[in-house]
């Protein structure tokens, strides 16, 4: 079975490096990924924080982890 996300928010470094993204999953619960860029690599976005896995029961408190843990977000 597939678990998908519905991301509610990227939101992104100045520089356009990194992101995170906040989504819903399909079982009602939240949660957040840090992603980053390479500009001389074509393929795209790469998960770098392995955060994607853990549940939140709302987005606040999705968007609030994702504060403590993303150091460039506060």
């Amino acid at each position: 079975m597939t678990v998908r996300h519905l991301v509610i928010e990227s939101l992104e470094t100045p520089d356009g490096g990194r992101c995170v993204d906040i989504f819903r999953r399909d079982d009602g619960t939240f949660g957040f990924e840090a992603y980053r860029r390479d500009v001389e690599d074509p393929r795209g976005w790469f998960p770098i924080g392995r955060h994607g896995g853990q549940p939140y029961p709302t987005e606040i408190e999705a968007r609030e982890a994702a504060a403590r843990q993303i150091t460039w977000l506060t």
